[in-house]
């Protein structure tokens, strides 16, 4: 079974993770929040929002095509990146994947103090 790499990311992932074992057919997100990353769904996993939006640095190809609803959300992602998905549509496949969760979200913005 296909593993999720999540690189560090400050405040969801400080230390980054690897997930194990996800299932064929698995929403990143449900990965994700299965094993302790509590990364924003606004939306409920509805395809409504950018809250869970991610970047793909590896395996973005493994992955089923992006709705063109999606595609109009991520037209407003905050950080678009070529290989943007929002977790709660991005299928798992059969080949392994490595993402980042970006720092800001257009719902919540974080900043540094």
């Amino acid at each position: 079974m296909p593993k999720i790499t999540v690189l560090p990311q400050e405040t969801l992932a400080p230390e980054g993770k690897v997930i194990e074992n996800v299932k064929q057919g698995e929403p990143i997100i449900r990965a994700l929040l299965d094993n302790g990353i509590e990364i924003e769904h606004a939306c409920e996993m509805s395809c409504a929002c950018t809250t869970c939006h991610v970047v793909v640095k590896e395996g973005f190809d493994s992955l089923e095509e992006a709705t063109d609803d999606e595609e109009d959300l991520l037209d407003k992602a905050w950080g678009l990146k070529p290989t943007s998905r929002l977790s709660c549509q991005a299928l798992m496949a059969d080949e392994d994947v490595v993402i980042e969760i970006p720092k800001y979200t257009i719902n919540h913005a974080k900043e540094n103090h």
